[in-house]
């Protein structure tokens, strides 16, 4: 990272005001610029510093007078003045004129380029007033929700928000588009509420004599519609159409991808499968954000040590990362997150992904398929000839795949890979079991992570009495019982039963030389697990228990998704 940047403005006020060093600045103003995103937006999504101490900072250090936006009705706003394209394009919202000066929100002091803009595209003089800009970035797509891929009303001219890609079908040409318009509309709107409910997965099941649809929300499935049996077909059909699917194969799976544009700025991948059951094909299909790999590594739920061994991890440079778990449990996103830190213009990184979930700028990424002789295997011993800074293999399958990518992490590359295992102890072992020496295991791997993702609590969580004798039974020790509250999930309008959203709980342990002699000595995972143990790296369990000491969680999340 070039340490040579000037701080000036903004940047340069947040370090004298003590809200950050200057070597966190330098790298935020980097990181911003990299991804082109405003400064003052980079550091409150990255939680750098707080929105409103911001915003107070910024009016303050600027002149500029201080705005705020949860006090007003957003539809009093005059959102016909200014297009949402330069809405966005800025980040600025109008807010109220007076005679010929129109008043505007902004959340970025130093933009003068958008007042400029503004004030020519409106033809009215223009006042900036300053606002919070995660408040911002809310009342911009509430202003301009009509054009964000919303459903209300489901008309027909809704449709066209679709930008599906590839448009090529490979099947027979969709000739009854007019006859199938509740079909078309009943799919669009599935999409879109499982976009708005923050869905990961949606499922699309046909049975003998009825028809349902269930979305994934933070990890848990619930029903949403029961369609008509008749339309099963026809749902499959529009799925099918729009993820360049053959529709007349209806005997194989198949696997397809959609595009939704849901703002003239922003779209979300599907990636769908099909799958030939008794009563017809079930499509699954998982919601793919490429914002989710920019959330930014203090985001993700990483306790402080386990963030700085990450980080530490990814500084060397040789050696292999491995981040192990269930399917769905955020490997990719914890991968990625990792990548987006090493994502450099002197750093040359590739994967091979089975498939690419997420497009990152400045990463070379391929598709792995097999049918076409494109396997990991494959894909890595080209890489090598490649020259490679940082390796990413979606998945470590086999033997040889695991040789070749150790061979890498021998010989001056950085390798990233995920394994299906549940434990950090028990990855070193399946790679024992696959066949790997002993040796190479020992002086190739720097740093596993195994991880779950929990639910998190909703701000209307309540206080749950536990007795002492129950918290000790789930592995609180006597120290920190009466400590901390344990928090359970209460219910609002605003979460999914008490919780919203969902964060990771982690179990980061680094290849230490204790650790290395238990593996050349063959160990088994009890052996390993018992020294990791010794050296203070928290197990999966132990770190959910800190999730529940800190309110994060409910104990019955932690006991959901972890064992003892």
């Amino acid at each position: 990272m070039n340490d040579s940047v000037n701080l000036i403005g903004l940047a340069r006020q947040v370090v004298e005001a003590g809200l950050l060093d200057e070597k966190k600045a330098q790298d935020a103003v980097l990181q911003a610029k990299r991804n082109q995103t405003p400064l003052v937006t980079w550091l409150v999504q990255n939680k750098l510093v707080k929105s409103r101490v911001l915003m107070e900072l910024a009016a303050d250090q600027f002149g500029v007078a201080f705005f705020d936006l949860s006090a007003v009705n957003t539809e009093v706003f005059p959102k016909e003045i200014v297009t949402e394209k330069l809405a966005r394009q800025h980040r600025v919202l109008p807010l109220f004129k007076r005679g010929n000066k129109l008043f505007i929100a902004i959340s970025d002091p130093g933009n003068h380029q958008a007042i400029n803009d503004v004030q020519f595209g409106t033809g009215m003089t223009v006042e900036a007033l300053l606002v919070e800009d995660d408040k911002l970035g809310q009342a911009i797509d509430k202003l301009y929700q009509s054009d964000t891929g919303g459903l209300e009303g489901l008309d027909d001219a809704g449709l066209d928000d679709f930008d599906l890609e590839p448009t090529e079908s490979k099947g027979p040409a969709q000739t009854e588009e007019a006859d199938e318009t509740p079909v078309v509309r009943f799919v669009h709107k599935m999409l879109s509420d499982a976009i708005k409910g923050g869905s990961s997965d949606l499922h699309f099941e046909p049975y003998e004599k009825n028809y349902r649809v269930r979305f994934r929300t933070d990890g848990v499935l619930h029903e949403v519609a029961r369609p008509p049996i008749q339309l099963r077909d026809r749902i499959s059909a529009r799925l099918k159409v729009m993820a360049s699917m053959d529709i007349s194969e209806r005997r194989k799976p198949q696997d397809g991808r959609i595009k939704l544009k849901v703002s003239a700025n922003k779209s979300i991948d599907f990636r769908v499968n099909t799958l030939p059951t008794l009563w017809g094909e079930k499509i699954v299909m998982r919601i793919l954000d490429s914002e989710s790999a920019k959330m930014g590594i203090d985001s993700l739920g990483y306790e402080p040590e386990q963030k700085e061994l990450y980080l530490n991890a990814l500084k060397q440079p040789q050696g292999m990362i491995l981040v192990t778990g269930p399917t769905g449990s955020g490997k990719t996103v914890s991968l990625y997150t990792g990548l987006n830190i090493l994502n450099t213009v002197d750093v040359n990184i590739s994967t091979a992904e089975d498939p690419v979930e997420i497009n990152l700028e400045g990463v070379n990424q391929v598709n792995v398929n097999p049918k076409q002789g494109m396997d990991f295997t494959t894909a890595l011993r080209a890489f090598l000839r490649q020259d490679p800074d940082v390796i990413m293999v979606g998945e470590i399958r086999d033997l040889e795949t695991a040789e070749i990518a150790i061979k890498a992490a021998q010989t001056g590359h950085m390798v990233m890979s995920t394994l299906h295992t549940n434990s950090a102890a028990e990855t070193l072992t399946r790679l024992r079991n696959m066949g790997v020496a002993a040796f190479n295991l020992a002086t190739s791997v720097n740093l596993i992570i195994a991880q779950r993702l929990g639910r998190r609590l909703c701000a209307c969580k309540q206080e749950v009495p536990v007795p002492d004798e129950a918290l000790a039974k789930e592995g609180f020790t006597p120290e920190q019982i009466g400590t901390f509250k344990v928090y359970g999930p209460k219910g609002c309008d605003n979460c999914n039963g008490g919780y919203k959203g969902r964060v990771g709980i982690y179990e980061v342990v680094q290849i230490t030389p204790a650790l290395q002699r238990i593996i050349m000595e063959d160990g088994n995972s009890i052996d390993i697990d018992k020294q990791m143990r010794l050296e203070g790296f928290n197990s999966l369990r132990q770190s959910g228990l800190q999730k529940v000491m800190q309110g994060v969680t409910s104990l019955a999340e932690v006991n959901r998704v972890t064992k003892d």
